[in-house]
């Protein structure tokens, strides 16, 4: 199972990486072994220095957001590998952004060719769509391989060459005064910026970069099931990286719109229906227009009670990925006429002479007809 990398550091999925950053220092100060020599604290040390390593990766840190888990085949030990300064090294990372000696030794240049970031599109859909499912046609404005260099990012045959600045280490040391001393720190090659080359001739189309901006079309299939919030994940139809490298996913957000008739609760689909009172007392049926079925007969039994449901069962929403589907529950709502011509007072007045011993009255709140009534109130308010 992965690991919750995140919940180590105690931050959120959206986190930026400065606040990682700044939760690691806070906790290396408080773990680290040279300052609490407990045994549990050691322990979580480990584990925040690994989950630290994990987060600052960006391609790491996407393997995380997809579910996955990069440290499975790597061990426990994580990025606890400050070999010679008893763990020191993760702490120096986090304060100073990388040690030149004592730290693992130099980094070495990330080259050019880098993964693309993953986009995010968000489609509206209306429930029947999400009933049914669907292709959608969407317009993506992001970056596709330069078609002139095709990802090389240099002009005709030209070539990079190595950063003069960095000399192809892709980085460069500074000293910097600090509580310990004087410590050697490392920083991306402002010239390179990272890479450990240089391209005296660019591209003319991209400028270098190996990609260009673009709009294109691609059709999304949307599977019967989804709810708002989901997301459909297409591999490979993000960004291109730069250099070329490989394009990262996009992911289709689901925006469910308002139904007129019905409401979804997961999946299951609610609507109310007005009874009069007269078919509430006599039974009825009535035709209702379901999303997927068409339409279909409810039968309303006679004698139905103000506040009752009927519910039309695998008449709702299919399951994701399954051929179950939800119920379809009717909400009864018994309408008592509010104006009666004189010829419907006097039936009324008819039909009441013959219901003898029934009157008005205020029941018990322990009978069974309030024990029910105050638990559906009580369901109501706890809901809210």
């Amino acid at each position: 199972m992965a690991r919750d990398y995140y919940g180590i550091l105690g931050v959120g999925r959206n986190a930026s990486d400065q606040e990682i950053k700044r939760a690691y220092r806070k906790l290396a100060r408080e773990l680290h072994p040279d300052v609490n020599p407990d045994a549990d604290a050691q322990e979580k040390f480990r584990d925040v220095s690994t989950a630290y390593e994990v987060l600052s990766d960006p391609e790491k840190r996407r393997i995380v957001d997809m579910g996955g888990d990069p440290m499975e085949s790597a061990g426990a030990g994580g990025g606890f590998s400050g070999a010679g300064f008893g763990g020191l090294g993760d702490v120096f990372e986090a304060f100073f952004g990388g040690m030149g000696a004592g730290g693992g030794g130099p980094r070495r240049p990330r080259g050019r060719v880098q993964p693309g970031a993953d986009s995010l599109l968000r489609t509206r859909l209306s429930l029947a769509e999400c009933a049914v499912g669907v292709t959608k046609h969407l317009t993506v404005d992001t970056a596709v391989l330069c078609d002139l260099c095709q990802g090389a990012g240099t002009n005709g045959s030209s070539k990079p060459v190595r950063c003069e600045t960095c000399g192809g280490a892709g980085e460069v040391q500074t000293v910097q005064r600090s509580f310990l001393g004087q410590v050697m720190t490392s920083r991306p090659c402002p010239t390179c910026r990272g890479t450990g080359e240089t391209i005296p001739d660019p591209c003319r189309k991209c400028g270098g970069d190996g990609r260009v901006r673009s709009r294109r079309e691609i059709a999304a299939p949307i599977p019967a099931g989804v709810a708002n919030g989901m997301r459909v994940r297409l591999a490979a139809q993000g960004e291109i990286g730069p250099g070329g490298g490989p394009a990262g996913d996009l992911y289709v957000e689901i925006v469910e719109q308002p139904h007129d008739t019905f409401v979804r609760d997961g999946d299951d689909l609610h609507c109310t229906i007005r009874v009069p009172m007269v078919d509430a007392a006599l039974g009825t049926t009535v035709v209702i227009d379901t999303i997927l079925d068409g339409p279909t007969e409810l039968s309303i039994p006679a004698g139905t009670q103000p506040g009752e449901v009927s519910v039309l069962r695998g008449h709702g929403m299919p399951k994701l990925r399954s051929s179950a589907r939800g119920d379809l529950v009717a909400h009864l709502d018994i309408v008592v006429p509010t104006k009666l011509d004189n010829k419907q007072s006097e039936l009324l007045r008819k039909y009441k002479s013959t219901r003898n011993g029934e009157r008005t009255e205020v029941l018990s709140a322990q009978s069974e007809h309030n024990s029910g009534l105050f638990a559906r109130l009580r369901a109501s308010f706890s809901g809210r």
